[in-house]
Parts: structure tokens; sequence; C-alpha cells
């Protein structure tokens, strides 16, 4: 301890005339404080400012603008940007092709509905969305998702109709879910959803799609529908002697390597981001060729054999809105819709990021509904935005969500003249393409960089990799949410406290653990609370506190110095308080009268502030007490401690 900081603060005590008081803030009226606080918590971005002194018809212009973007962004719309989105559009429809069919049989539904899938719902989030770079479709871990929580309900192969309606259900529900967060600006709730827990959880997922497209990889016709990796992996050895089709395997891995080399061109040189992108489909063309030519499938190797032909057909008749399928599509809906909602706006936010524009996201949770709504209704199952294309949108110089547009003419195209010619195309061809796609998802930087900040976050990483992977999807995602709320409440209830000391030749204060330098003010102890005081860690603070006083009173006592008569709480960083908190405080109060130890307070906020005098709490502790700084408060105690 340094002993000179008493008589410096004695001498600052003299030298200092007046010490600043902690302002009293005047009371708000009820209705006025829940106006405030409802404000802040649904409308932090203030949405209703550009209506403010404007005409209705203004008025009604900005709010067609605000659902429908397009309307704002398409009066400066050029040539010159229409020249980047039909090269981006090009290049994405290239990419999606042949990933929709797989997705698609990873969904368990047939290929059509992939293509479907990539027609009508980019046409709408063109119109309502606000992302300029994410690009729309099925994607692989949703696809997984709804194919493991569909078929727990219904087997595929026996009831390939009412697997389909449910599809169709939980897609509608995903859609009204997806709209409803954004209408009631609820958008807020998918943050509960950890970065950590997400690297994790897609993690697992490409692992877990990787392991199922072992099926069309090898050539195996009978597979098991679990998806953890011991089921499929039993699976696979099971089959070695009589399920494996060489043929099938010569085809698969020969273009799964020529797929992964040329995204590793496309990674090494950027200005060649087109070859893997390009690549799917060049796989496709040559692999259907060369089964066509040599006849490959009467040797054992599997055919996508018939697509649908035509646009999308209605399905609003398919949707169940009665019976025992109605809760299941919820149920399921609820969960592919929220998992899709956070995967897209992280995407679309990672983009406007580097473009350095603002992404609405309670807007992009509506558009997101609205054409998962609509596409329940026309033969599609969710669609979210897809990293892998949304980064070869990006790559592709894309100016707007015209690309989309130009993507979905490409699919119309490829259902209205192309989709017969895919007869002939192998299925290990399709699990080559999903096998490259999903390796990007294996994110082992990111697990590494939370390794190093943060073992909980760890800790949630891993849960949800394990639980996805040795379990199955539903599990992972209920490990992943499970962990992230579990962090929270460990926040909550046990904050961090510190002990504080002076920096030397300044009056700042600092946690002695962080600035070894800091000494401790002969008399005096000085605790930080770094959260705002509840019912859920109040008993807690209280107790850490009386365990500083505990901890340092043995220090002093075998050190024969003299014992704390004051006790200081930095309050500043409390950013409110509720009565269990202002109950734990008197209680602090009163021990430390017993002690003979008096409590003071420094730069409590204004809602604090509002409170400790709505309880009475400050004129128990004496309005003298109550500091604007610690410096004062360390000032006027330090006096009398010398005094004393």
């Amino acid at each position: 301890m340094d002993t000179r900081s008493l008589s410096l603060s004695h001498h600052q005590a003299q030298n200092f005339t007046y010490i600043h008081r902690v302002g009293v803030p005047p009371r708000q009226k009820l209705v006025k404080e829940i106006k405030a606080t409802m404000k802040e918590t649904f409308f932090a971005d203030d949405p209703l400012r550009p209506y403010k002194d404007q005409t209705k018809s203004r008025k009604f212009v900005l709010g067609m603008q605000a659902l429908f973007p397009i309307l704002e962004w398409g009066r400066s719309y050029n040539l010159k940007k229409f020249r980047g989105d039909l090269i981006a559009g090009l290049t994405i429809a290239s990419l999606c092709i042949p990933q929709d069919i797989g997705y698609a049989k990873l969904a368990n539904l047939d290929p059509q509905y992939g293509l479907y899938s990539s027609f009508v719902p980019p046409l709408i989030y063109a119109f309502m969305g606000s992302s300029r770079d994410i690009a729309i479709g099925p994607v692989a871990v949703i696809s997984l998702l709804l194919g493991t929580l569909l078929q727990n309900e219904i087997d595929p192969t026996t009831s390939a109709d009412d697997y389909r309606r449910l599809a169709f259900t939980a897609t509608f529900f995903a859609g009204i879910t997806q709209a409803t967060l954004g209408i009631l600006r609820l958008g807020f709730l998918i943050d509960f959803l950890s970065h950590a827990a997400v690297v994790g959880f897609m993690g697992g997922a490409a692992i877990t799609i990787a392991l199922q497209q072992l099926k069309g990889f090898l050539g195996i016709k009978k597979f098991t529908k679990n998806t953890d990796v011991i089921s499929v992996m039993h699976s696979v050895c099971g089959s070695v002697h009589h399920g494996w089709n060489w043929q099938t395997i010569v085809i698969a891995a020969t273009f799964l390597v020529f797929l992964l080399f040329a995204k590793y061109i496309g990674k090494k040189n950027k200005k060649l981001f087109w070859v893997p992108a390009i690549a799917p489909l060049i796989s496709v063309v040559l692999s259907t060729l060369f089964v066509y030519l040599t006849h490959a499938e009467k040797k054992g190797v599997a055919i996508v054999r018939h697509i649908e032909k035509g646009i999308n057909p209605p399905s609003v008749n398919e949707i169940y809105f009665t019976g025992e399928y109605l809760s299941k599509g919820f149920r399921i809906g609820v969960v592919a819709g929220v998992v899709a909602l956070t995967e897209a706006v992280a995407i679309g936010r990672t983009f406007a990021s580097m473009k350095d524009y603002q992404l609405d996201g309670n807007k992009e949770m509506v558009a997101q509904g609205a054409m998962n709504v609509i596409g329940s209704m026309t033969s599609c199952y969710v669609a979210t935005g897809s990293f892998s294309r949304s980064a070869v949108n990006y790559m592709a110089g894309c100016q707007t969500a015209v690309s989309n547009i130009v993507m979905s003419c490409i699919v119309f195209l490829t259902l209205q003249f192309i989709t017969p010619l895919f007869e002939y195309t192998p299925n290990a061809i399709l699990a080559s393409i999903i096998i490259s796609a999903v390796i990007g998802l294996i994110d082992y930087e990111a697990a590494i960089l939370i390794w190093k900040i943060d073992k909980f976050d760890f800790v949630a990483c891993m849960g949800a990799f394990i639980g996805v992977v040795f379990a199955s999807v539903e599990i992972g995602l209920l490990i992943s949410v499970s962990i992230s709320f579990a962090k929270i409440l460990l926040k909550v209830t046990r904050p961090r406290t510190a002990m504080l000391g002076r920096i030397p030749s300044t009056s700042v204060y600092r946690n002695i653990e962080q600035y070894r330098e800091a000494t401790k003010v002969q008399g005096i102890l000085i605790v930080r609370v770094d959260s705002a005081i509840y019912f859920s860690n109040s008993n807690y603070i209280k107790e850490r506190i009386l365990r500083w006083l505990n901890d340092e009173e043995e220090k002093l006592k075998a050190a024969a110095l003299p014992r704390i008569r004051f006790l200081i709480v930095e309050m500043s960083p409390v950013t409110d308080i509720d009565t269990s908190g202002i109950h734990a405080l008197e209680e602090l109060h009163k021990s430390l009268h017993k002690r003979d130890v008096q409590l003071v307070m420094a730069n409590p906020g204004q809602l604090v502030m509002e409170k400790l005098h709505a309880s009475d709490l400050v004129n128990l502790i004496g309005e003298e007490k109550i500091f604007l700084t610690v410096a004062d408060a360390v000032v006027t105690c330090s006096t009398k401690v010398v005094q004393q």
C-alpha cells in the first residue's frame, strides 16, 4: 500500500474549495417514461422520422418505398448498374441450378422443388429486400434441417404427397414467423443465438451434410435415415462389400477434385471468381454427357431420371391449415424460419459493411417472410440467403437486387426448356457439388479465434458442433441455444466487480489487476460494480463486496495497518437498479454499519439516482456520501480518516 496516497489526498482536500454533487434528475411522468422505454426497445432506429412534416401524398410514397425498396433505388438505376447485375446474375445462376437439384434431394424432395425455390422467392426479395448483395435460394443447412425434422413426422418414400404438403406447411409458417418478427420489430430476439454457437452449428451441419452425401458418392442404395456420424459410418462400412459402386465412386471423386481445384483457383486469384462459380454447371454437363454416352446407369450408376418441366404449380390447397399436421408444420416452420433468418441477416450485414451501406434488419425479416409465404403457395420450400452465392454475387460486381431477378429468369428458362436434359445427371455429381459447397461452412479459423478470445464462447461453439455431429441437427440447435442462454444468465447473475486504486500522479482510479502501478488509499476500499443491479444478481453483488472487504481487512490486520473506515462503491457502470438491488444496498449499509465502516457511492447514473431517491435510500446513506467522482469521494473520506 502506498501511504503517500493518504497525504496526497489530504493535500488535495486543502486545495479543493468545491466538490461537485451528483445531480438529482427531475421525476418523469409514468406515461412518458414507458413511452421512452418502448421507443428505445422497439423503435431505436426511429423509423417514422422521414415522415415528419410531410404531406399525405409524400407519406404514402415514403411508405411504399419502405415496403418496396426497389421503388427508391430503381429511380437511379442505369445501364451501367444493369451490366454489373447481368454478369452477377448469370454467374450465380450457373452456380445455383446444380446446387438446387442437390439441395432438394437433401430435403427429401424432388429436384424441381429446389429450382422452384430459386425462381419465385428471389423475385419477391428483389422488390422487398434491402440488401444489394444477398443471393436468395435453397441452402444446405436449411435443406438438411427441414429434411431431418420432416422425416421424423412423415416417411418421404412411403408418403411422398403428405411429406411434400408438410414441407409447404412448414415453409408457410417459417415465412409467417419471419414476417411477424419484422413487423413487431422483434429482430433482436435472433441475436440470442450467439456467433460462437452459429459457427459451431454451421460446422457440425457441414460435416453432417457431407456424410449424408456418401450415399450418392459411393453409390449405396440402402442408407440410414439417421444423421449422426456413428449411424452414418456404420451404414457406410456395413455396405463395403456389397453396396459400393466403383463406377459411381470414380465419377464422384473425379469431379470433386475438379470442383475443389476450381475453388482453390478462385481463392488464389480473386479475378477468377467465376471459375468456382461455373465449375458445378460444367461438372453437371460433362458428367451427364458421360453417363448418356456410356450408359453407365445400366452398370449401377444412379441418375436423377425425371425432373418435372414447367414453372411452379400453385400449392395453396396443399398447405395444412387444419388437422394433426398443422401443429407439426408450425413447430418445424418456426425453427427453420429462425435459423434461416439468422443466416440471412448475418450474410446481409457482412456484405453491407463491406460496401458501407445500412441494412434494415426488420425490413429484411419482412421481405424474407413475404417471399417464403408466397413461396409456400407456389411449390417452394424455405429459401434464404446463401453465403456461397452471395459471395459470388459480390465478387461478380452486383450493384442491386436485380441480379436476383436475372438469376430467377435463368431458372425460369431452365424449368421451361432445359430440365429434360438433366435426366441422365448422376446423383454422384450432385453429392460432389454439395460436399464442395459445404466445406466452406467449416470455419476453423473462427473457432480458433473464439478459443483465443472467450473460452466460454468456445464451449458454446463445440457444444453445438458435437450435438449436430454426434446426435442430430435439432439436438445441436437446442444445445447451441441453451448454451447461449446459459452464458447470458451467467453474465447477468455473476457480474464482474473490481477493486480500484489511484494511478500515480493523477486523480484517476482504475482496476488494480489491470494497472499494477495503481495504489490503494489507506483506510478506504474502492469497489466498482460492472453491471446493472437486479434481482438476479443483487445478493451476489452484496456478498462479493463484503468478501472484498473481508479479504482486505485480513491483509491489513496481518500487516498491522489501520483498518478500513470507508467503502466507496463506484456506480458508473451500473445502468439500472431494481427493488431487489435497493434492498441489497440497504442490507450492505447495515452490515457495514455494524463494522463501523461507512458506505459511500460515486457517480450513480440518472436512472439509478431517481430510484435511490424514490426508495429513500439516499436519506439512509446520507446525501453527503454520494459523490460525482471517485476522486471527490476519496478527497472527502481521506480527510475524515486523518481526523479519526
